[in-house]
């Protein structure tokens, strides 16, 4: 350990750390631009300047390339340093627009904190500015490249750690400019990272311009629900409106960054036609008229069919008390059916992919990244789980191997031969190469034929296919395993599904027996049969079974609730409430406009979490007291902390395919 001083504070850190990341671990803030947790050092900006009063190295220094050592006395306050810092903070504002009023990094912007921060604020230069032209960079990012302050951070991120290769540097002294070389939408499915990570406003979030400040948000830490990764973020919203979706940092999963799907995908959370409205058999009525109405059929039914004839399904994209007070309401009714997953082989493949985690050998997004040697199997990596493609990028940066396995000749190029290594960014997918995944990779034709047992740090990245949890039985105890599953809930509803003996809805339907099936927040893919009625449906989504629904439930979005996501690994993490639901004011049409009293609730606000739905309803069948859902195997869960890492589950699910290593 190095052990250095720091305006007067005595300091210890690792050898390797910088005299800036020293600084910080002790809560002395020095300025910065350039320097990034994820991007290192650069030296681009010098702002950070502090002063070296004693020690191997003297006078001013720049604190993020200056590695920390013994006897350092290091002060951030010395009239030197801070002057050179303001000097820099006046050089940096000399072309910027200054334009604080009608840019949307106002309140988040580094230049804006520091520039004040540093007493800058008399105008000295009175010459011409540096203009530049702006580029269209697409639909989801605006490009106003006077604000730049020629950081390189947005190039370091998007061509070394991203792997990009439409967007880079040009130019040279003061006219070097950030773009493209033709104006075009960005490739990389990071792109919208730029955002953050730029200190300044040269890069916007375009879907959310001009709509907000920062202290205007309603903002709570979430989780993105459109992977089974399981990505920390901060949804921001405003006058019930999800404005845009920005990365929180989590070292063990996402690191800082998120990818473009989660980060722009707010329009079906605003859409105007999403359903908000509780019906029966089409006609508008309040909630608790529904619930009503639905516990009424439900005892109809069961008079009618038997229990046995009922089917009570969960979803992987409902959070996990949702889906735990599904399994209790089906206990209840004695429901024949508990389902949560319609196709019996994705089902079956979800179950037997978490049998195969354990707590230690269930790799998080920050093992891949530390990972020598990585094999990818029956996965898309960029289709499927594009944060993971980053997580092996930057194994790859950092010296690993990486492989697919593809068993067919015909997923090569034409011509080329077994031991083919692709050009940089080809992979494997749906039987041709096709895309650019952001690293090289060499290909074999099975996983046998990679070197796992040399590898000190192996990862293995499977589908939730039949190809991948076959091939991972063969894969030594020394590898860790990661998993591609569908839903950010999938893990969950995998377990829920082994401790009540849940089966797929196909399946189920196959027998016969069903006639009526409750769905919460499900995507069935398949066409039910004319006869089986959906006594209710609950969701935020239009489907296919909320059309043909006697009871119809709006149920809340995972950003107007709080609940438990549980991702592939396994990782149980909390995300709090962000917004209150209904219609945004921006969708108020005359005819939905609230009348000129006072009400509790928004248009378009009478709806519930499914957890509370079902716990309603289950009191108005006679349940005299409804059980908390983090309660019994799940009472591990209850108080976790929406800020934290999240809690790891030890499964005990036996795999089907017996342990890995076997024949």
């Amino acid at each position: 350990m190095i052990k250095l001083i720091i305006d007067d504070i005595p300091v210890e850190v690792p050898e390797g750390t910088t005299v800036l990341e020293a600084a910080q671990s002790v809560d002395i803030p020095i300025p910065h631009f350039c320097w990034h947790p994820a991007l290192g050092k650069a030296g681009a900006c010098r702002v950070c300047a502090v002063k070296m009063l004693d020690g191997p190295i003297k006078g001013v220094q720049m604190s993020c390339m200056l590695p920390a050592q013994d006897g350092m006395v290091v002060s951030t306050t010395d009239d030197e340093a801070v002057a050179m810092r303001r000097s820099v903070i006046e050089w940096l504002m000399i072309n910027h627009p200054h334009d604080c009023p009608v840019c949307d990094e106002g309140g988040e912007c580094q230049l804006q904190d520091y520039t004040i921060a540093g007493g800058h604020g008399i105008r000295r230069y009175d010459g011409k500015k540096r203009t530049h032209v702006n580029q269209y960079l697409g639909e989801y990012i605006e490009h106003e490249m006077n604000r730049c302050i020629q950081c390189y951070r947005c190039a370091r991120f998007y061509q070394e750690y991203a792997g990009g290769t439409d967007f880079g540097v040009m130019g040279r002294a003061a006219t070097i400019y950030f773009g493209r070389q033709e104006e075009g939408s960005l490739e990389s499915p990071f792109s919208g990272n730029l955002v953050d990570i730029c200190p300044t406003g040269v890069f916007t979030d375009k879907t959310a311009r001009f709509r907000a400040r920062y202290w205007d948000y309603d903002m709570a830490p979430s989780i993105c629900p459109h992977c089974s990764l399981g990505c920390n973020t901060v949804p921001m919203a405003r006058y019930r409106e999800l404005l845009k979706t920005t990365a929180r940092r989590n070292d063990q999963v996402n690191g800082w960054f998120i990818c473009d799907k989660g980060r722009f995908a707010n329009a079906v959370v605003n859409a105007p036609d999403r359903p908000r409205q509780a019906l029966v058999d089409g006609r508008p009525v309040t909630l608790d008229e529904a619930l009503d109405a639905l516990a009424t059929r439900i005892d109809d039914f069961l008079e009618l069919h038997g229990p046995q004839a009922l089917a009570i399904v969960g979803s992987p994209r409902m959070d996990l008390a949702g889906n735990i007070m599904a399994a209790r309401l089906a206990e209840l009714l004695a429901a024949g059916t508990l389902c949560y997953f319609d196709d019996p082989d994705r089902a079956q493949l979800t179950g037997a992919a978490v049998a195969l985690l354990t707590e230690d050998d269930s790799a998080s997004l920050e093992d891949v990244r530390q990972a020598d040697l990585i094999a990818l199997v029956g996965c898309d990596l960029l289709a499927d789980a594009p944060m993971m493609a980053l997580a092996v990028r930057q194994a790859w940066r950092n010296g690993a191997k990486v492989y697919v396995i593809a068993p067919h000749p015909d997923l090569l190029p034409e011509g080329e031969g077994t031991n083919h290594t692709l050009a940089p960014g080809e992979r494997v997918a749906e039987g041709r190469v096709r895309g650019p995944l952001p690293f090289p990779f060499e290909h074999f034709a099975a996983i046998s034929d990679i070197p796992l047992a040399e590898a000190k740090r192996p990862v293995v990245i499977c589908g939730a296919t039949t190809e991948g949890v076959e091939a991972v039985q063969s894969v030594p105890r020394t590898a860790k395993l990661a998993f591609i599953l569908d839903g950010p809930n999938a893990f969950g509803c995998a377990e829920l599904t082994r401790q009540h003996n849940g089966v797929a809805l196909s399946t189920a339907l196959a027998d016969g027996r069903i006639r009526g099936i409750i769905s919460f927040e499900a995507d069935l893919p398949c066409d039910l049969p004319p006869g089986i009625a959906v006594l209710a449906a609950a969701d935020w989504r239009p489907t296919r079974l909320t059309a043909r629904a006697g009871v119809f439930l709006p149920t809340t979005a995972w950003v107007e609730q709080e609940g438990i996501y549980i991702n592939n690994e396994g990782r149980a993490q909390r995300f709090n409430k962000v917004m209150n639901p209904g219609l945004p004011i921006k969708g108020l049409t005359p005819e939905l406009h609230p009348p000129r009293t006072h009400g509790k609730a928004a248009p378009g606000g009478d709806v519930a979490p499914a957890e509370r739905l079902i716990a309603t309803l289950m009191q108005r069948l006679g349940e005299a007291e409804v059980e908390e859902p983090l309660s019994g195997h799940w009472e591990g869960l209850r108080g976790l902390d929406a800020q934290g890492d999240g809690k790891k589950l030890q499964t005990t699910t036996p795999s089907p395919l017996g342990p890995r290593g076997s024949s």
